[in-house]
Formats: structure tokens, C-alpha cells, sequence
């Protein structure tokens, strides 16, 4: 409940930093296949961490405590915003509640990008996705494609350095 609307940052807070289950760079390893996987990124991290700690069972109780409480509040903000969505009030908070959640957002995405700061080598990943994805203006499997290999033999090549 208390990442509602932007879940990721609090997820990484609590799984990396707070109860440290997961460590920096396996918290970006999972949400980097969670990406690719169809699905909400954060519904696929819930199923990733659930299932790696408590099997099936796990998967499905972090998906619902991830999910259950969320959807009922927006049932229930749906209910007023019908009733109220005229008033400048209510139109004020939307738009505060969008910033605050793209600042959490970029938060979380600074913090990842600090961890590659450890292997330079990476940035050309992300130079060349950056590349692909605005300059080039391709699609996401495109983006993919083209930087995996990239990506999948600097890892290795970090890998086999520790």
C-alpha cells in the first residue's frame, strides 16, 4: 500500500536497501527480465522474489499483497472521482500525484544507473538502447534485439572478472 501508484522505487527500497533480500545488482538483474517478459514489470518482480523465496505459493501471496489492496482504493477512487472530477481541487491533486510518481520513477531509475558506475563497460548498453530507442525511434523488440547481445556478452565478461 504504501507504493501505490509507484510501486518499483518502494519495492527496491524495501527489497534492496531496508531488509537487504535482494542485493543491488540481483534486484537489477530481475526487473531486467521482468522487462521482457509480458506483464507489469512490478507484478513480474512480485512473481520473480515470491517464487525464489517461498515457490508458488510465494509468487501468488506477493502478487495479491501486491495487488488486492491497490485495486480496491481505486474502486473506491473511481467512485468519487465520478462524483467529484469537476471540482479544481480534485483536478490539482491528480496532477501533483502524477509528479510525485515521475519523480519516484526517475529516483529509482538514478539509484540503478549508480550500480553500473561499478563497470563502466555497461553504459554502452544503455548508450546504444538509448540510441535505438530515440534517435532511431525503434520498437521495443527492436531495442531488445539489438542490445541484448551486447548486453548478455559484457555480463559474461563481468561475470567471469569476480
Amino acid at each position: 500500500m504504501s507504493g501505490f501508484g509507484g510501486v518499483l522505487p518502494w519495492a527496491r527500497r524495501t527489497l534492496v536497501e531496508r531488509d537487504k533480500i535482494l542485493t543491488s545488482e540481483e534486484f537489477s538483474a530481475i526487473l531486467g527480465i521482468c522487462q521482457i517478459v509480458p506483464g507489469p514489470n512490478i507484478v513480474n518482480l512480485a512473481v520473480c522474489v515470491g517464487s525464489r523465496f517461498g515457490g508458488a505459493g510465494g509468487a501468488i501471496a506477493a502478487v495479491l499483497g501486491l495487488t488486492l489492496g491497490p485495486i480496491s482504493i481505486v474502486m473506491l477512487l473511481a467512485l468519487l472521482y465520478e462524483h467529484y472530477s469537476y471540482l479544481e481541487a480534485v483536478k490539482g491533486v491528480l496532477r501533483g500525484i502524477s509528479a510525485v510518481g515521475v519523480g519516484l520513477i526517475a529516483s529509482t531509475g538514478f539509484k540503478m544507473l549508480r550500480d553500473e558506475f561499478r563497470y563502466p563497460a555497461m553504459f554502452l548498453v544503455v548508450i546504444v538502447t538509448i540510441l535505438a530507442a530515440s534517435y532511431f525511434h525503434l520498437g521495443l523488440g527492436w531495442v531488445v534485439l539489438i542490445a541484448s547481445p551486447l548486453a548478455l556478452f559484457l555480463a559474461w565478461k563481468k561475470a567471469r572478472q569476480e
